[in-house]
């Protein structure tokens, strides 16, 4: 692939570069992803020491609150890491935003609970929180762009399933086989007091390594292009240039990226507390479900991805959402009532495949809707609108469903409803495929 610009400017990436590039989005976004991971899988345990009730579904609609806190954040690290990594460069902008949220994961396991000091326990949980949003956010702007724009572009459908899906699938099989780490090195009571500290210090890994990976990074071809170019320079405002000249392009992708966030957090994302609160299968099958599930993440979003450079992003986003709002009352149904272990990690998988199918060509989609100069700001603030939205339904369903036995209803009533608003998205949007500038 070579890039060249009016003034003479040039650049052909190397195939160490591209591989680089794509692992190093990859792992950026499976270390961010394991990050916020680690809070899910010990939802139960930090909602009755940070934030107890009398009533179990209350305290734990409370700590996906604080998940949704992070989420709403995200956008605001997404406009100031986005701008930072369109005006200086993704690479920079990458390594500060990981680095961030792996030693903010760190500090949650040093928190005192509110046993010990009270009401200041969840205000600082809180605190911590409302910063690790921030760096999350700057993760999406800088990951999200600079493996696609460093690949052929036969390969960015792929691309896109790999560092959306991909990386959400690895972070959370990480989190997944540290939770099955710490659990047996602390199995019950002993995990309330040390478990669930040790699965927040594991966040140091990500920092470790996102120093160590991203060193060797080489910069965007196509920034360079951009950052050398005489007649379209990079705004010094990208966060303004995005809102004043591409409003409406980011409204419509808000219906996709929405409906691809819900459907993520509500079938990966909340498969651990459903196990634990619904089923309550035995650990082992749970631990299994759990891996299975995080593989079967990697494999749908991977195949979808590059099926969408094949056939197109839009029949892609029509399909997979007709399919969906179709099997999933189905799916949640059969999850709740079957007492089979092998009929559940059944059930489970297939949802978190339509789950994660969903939105495994939006990354490449999203950087499709915007030119280079402002296309991390976009992409950024188009993806973590969405997901912070569906981020929040978590919490929604908690509060909706008001016992456990409630929550599989409560489940399908919000992801059909954000699966219906998906479809209309991708009934609207233009085909993107190949309209890269």
């Amino acid at each position: 692939m070579s890039i060249s610009t009016a003034n003479s400017y040039a650049v052909q990436p190397s195939r160490k570069q591209v591989v680089t590039a794509t692992i190093a989005s990859l792992l950026g976004w499976s270390l961010d992803l394991f990050d916020l991971f680690v809070l899910l899988y010990v939802a139960p345990d930090v909602g009755k020491l940070f934030f107890p009730s009398s009533n179990p579904t209350l305290s734990l609609a409370s700590v996906y609150g604080s998940f949704a806190v992070t989420l709403l954040m995200r956008p605001l690290g997404s406009g100031f890491f986005g701008s930072f990594a369109d005006r200086f460069g993704r690479k920079r902008a990458m390594i500060t935003a990981v680095v961030g949220v792996g030693v903010l994961t760190a500090l949650f396991g040093v928190l005192p609970t509110v046993h010990q000091v009270g009401v200041a326990a969840p205000i600082l949980f809180l605190v911590l929180r409302l910063i690790q949003g921030v760096c999350v956010g700057g993760v999406v702007a800088s990951t999200h762009t600079i493996g696609t724009e460093s690949v052929s572009p036969k390969w960015r459908g792929l691309v896109s399933g790999l560092i959306g899906g991909g990386g959400a699938g690895i972070g959370s099989l990480i989190a997944s086989i540290v939770y099955a780490i710490w659990s047996s090195v602390f199995p019950g009571p002993a995990f309330d007091v040390w478990g669930w500290r040790c699965m927040f210090f594991s966040g140091l890994l990500s920092a470790v390594l996102g120093v160590f990976v991203f060193n060797s990074l080489e910069e965007s071809p196509l920034w360079q292009q951009a950052a050398h170019s005489q007649t379209t320079p990079v705004p010094k405002t990208p966060v303004r240039t995005v809102f004043r000249d591409y409003g409406r392009i980011l409204v419509v992708n808000l219906m996709i990226t929405i409906g691809g966030g819900s459907g993520y957090y509500l079938t990966s994302g909340y498969l651990p507390t459903f196990f634990k609160v619904v089923n309550k299968p035995p650990h082992g099958t749970a631990s299994l479900a759990l891996i299975a599930a995080s593989l079967v993440v990697i494999f749908a979003a991977v195949l979808v991805g590059h099926l969408s450079e094949m056939v197109g992003r839009k029949p892609v986003f029509l399909t997979v959402g007709v399919v969906a709002l179709i099997a999933v009352p189905f799916l949640y149904h059969g999850m709740a009532t079957t007492h089979s272990p092998r009929a559940l990690i059944t059930y489970a998988l297939v949802l978190v495949f339509l789950g994660n199918a969903a939105y495994a060509p939006i990354v490449a989609f999203l950087n499709e809707r915007f030119p280079t100069q402002v296309r991390s700001t976009g992409t950024g603030l188009s993806w973590n609108m969405g997901f912070a939205v569906g981020g929040m339904l978590p919490t929604f369903v908690s509060l909706a469903a008001g016992t456990t036995t409630n929550i599989p209803v409560a489940l399908t009533a919000f992801l059909m409803s954000a699966l219906a608003l998906y479809l209309v998205g991708a009934l609207i949007v233009p085909e993107t495929r190949g309209h890269f500038e």
